[in-house]
């Protein structure tokens, strides 16, 4: 047997045999039957395959896609010219950390702007799940590659916040897709606050740019700038700028300061994209804040 290079998912629907998903497949519209932007589905990840079934096996999660998705959009023009070596790659799988302090803060990172998938964008730390791991494994080695941060599985209480299927570029008008994932957003609590973290971050450069710990109030500002939708968002209980570290080109901290509006940007509909929270990570954040409520 050929040795498994990467995880990529798999769909199980109506009781029928899992069939690997197809990178021009759109997992919501399949699995939900429907226009639905959401659907409820249970997931695991056995013998490396990354199994996604409609929510009636044990708990459910939500698995969402933004309403621009350009998998949902593509003609049958524009899939035809994707090239044959992208069509055949799949879905691949991630799983991204919010960590979770005690004085409920949670980490964000500005991608370094040389990565070729959305640089500069703010997200929390991830990256691919490799072969032979599970999620909380990819999902802390991850976390200590990007920002030094080391924590043991016996320290937290990991739980699955959601999946979101991110396509790269993230709409048509920026091109035609060339990365398809299913993130895995895995909500980890820490025992510690944010600032015995902090003492403990040393973040990659060529991973991370720059870090900030987002309290609740900053949170629900940056899910309160809808992706795709119109209209100005300025909180008016929030100074016009946040603080944030800076990480130097050799790897060293700095305090700095970011203006509010970096954090409540959208994705614009055309042109470059901007510096700016990621809309899968907006979906995660609102998740969280729902989590609040059970704390």
């Amino acid at each position: 047997m050929d040795k498994v290079r990467r995880i990529l998912v798999w769909v199980c629907k109506d009781g029928a045999a899992p069939q690997r998903a197809q990178f021009v497949q759109s997992l919501v519209s399949h699995l939900s039957d429907g226009g639905d932007d959401e659907v409820e589905v249970s997931c695991s990840l056995d013998k490396n395959q990354f199994l996604l079934c409609r929510g009636d096996r044990g708990r459910s999660v939500p698995l969402k896609r933004p309403a621009f998705c350009p998998i949902k959009h593509l003609s049958v023009t524009e899939e035809a010219a994707i090239p044959l070596e992208i069509q055949r790659r799949g879905v691949d799988v991630g799983v991204a950390v919010l960590l979770h302090t005690a004085n409920q803060r949670v980490l964000l990172t500005r991608r370094a702007k040389e990565l070729r998938i959305f640089p500069n964008v703010w997200v929390p730390p991830g990256g691919h799940v490799e072969p032979d791991e599970t999620l909380l494994d990819a999902g802390l080695r991850e976390l200590e590659e990007e920002t030094g941060l080391r924590l043991g599985p016996e320290e937290l209480s990991p739980v699955v916040l959601g999946l979101w299927e991110s396509v790269f570029p993230p709409m048509l008008s920026r091109g035609l897709p060339h990365r398809h994932h299913v993130v895995v957003y895995m909500l980890l609590h820490s025992s510690l606050t944010h600032q015995q973290l902090q003492a403990a971050l040393r973040p990659s450069p060529a991973e991370v740019s720059a870090c900030v710990w987002a309290d609740e109030r900053l949170v629900r500002a940056i899910v309160s700038a809808v992706d795709g939708e119109d209209g100005e968002v300025w909180p008016e209980d929030l100074p016009s700028s946040v603080s944030v570290s800076q990480v130097s080109a050799e790897g060293a901290l700095t305090e700095a300061s970011l203006p509010l509006a970096v954090f409540v940007s959208r994705a614009p509909a055309s042109g470059p994209d901007v510096e700016r929270v990621s809309t899968g990570t907006k979906f995660t954040l609102e998740q969280w804040l729902s989590s609040l409520d059970d704390l």
